[in-house]
């Protein structure tokens, strides 16, 4: 190694408290990157909204929500249809964010709730196709969903003991729940 080159931490030995904060404030950069990004994109649209930033697990997350009661109405505009333009508009996001840091980004945007309230929904759908396979003892098909929409049911099926798996391509990815 050279000279001011840092060895990469592997994967499977416990991180240092230091490393724990270098990740930490890496995310925490990734956020307010994202969050100017954002807020230059709200005054183009002219739409007001206030940015929350977290991290959230090994992700940085940023939040547009309504400043005003009823304001997260307006904000819908940048969630589309089945969250659309939300999926555009975050992969925008991570392209700024790279943009500035060189990196690759994880970072997860959520609008009015949008991507919350969906995280609910697939939670549920989860657990009920986990449900479904275990009383019936065979696997459950469901729908083809975003990578952001698997993710969630997966964790939901875990959470119910259950394996679950993808299968197909793009755009047509599905989760499988398989029965114990």
């Amino acid at each position: 190694m050279t000279e001011g080159t840092v060895a990469p931490v592997p994967s499977d030995e416990p991180k240092s408290a230091a490393t724990v904060t270098d990740v930490l404030g890496h995310l925490e950069q990734e956020g307010e990157i994202a969050a100017d990004y954002l807020e230059a994109l709200l005054d183009i649209a002219d739409l007001d909204g206030d940015i929350d930033m977290d991290v959230e697990g090994d992700r940085a997350s940023v939040s547009i929500i309504g400043e005003a009661p009823g304001a997260d109405r307006s904000l819908l505009r940048l969630v589309g249809q089945d969250g659309e333009v939300l999926e555009a508009l975050q992969e925008l996001t991570r392209l700024a964010v790279h943009r500035e840091t060189g990196e690759r980004s994880r970072l997860m945007l959520d609008i009015a709730g949008f991507r919350a309230r969906k995280r609910a929904e697939l939670a549920e759908l989860g657990a009920q196709a986990a449900k479904e396979a275990k009383e019936s003892g065979t696997p459950v098909k469901l729908r083809a969903m975003t990578p952001f929409e698997r993710k969630v049911v997966h964790d939901a099926v875990a959470a119910a003991g259950l394996r679950s798996e993808s299968e197909g391509e793009e755009p047509q990815r599905r989760v499988v729940v398989l029965p114990a």
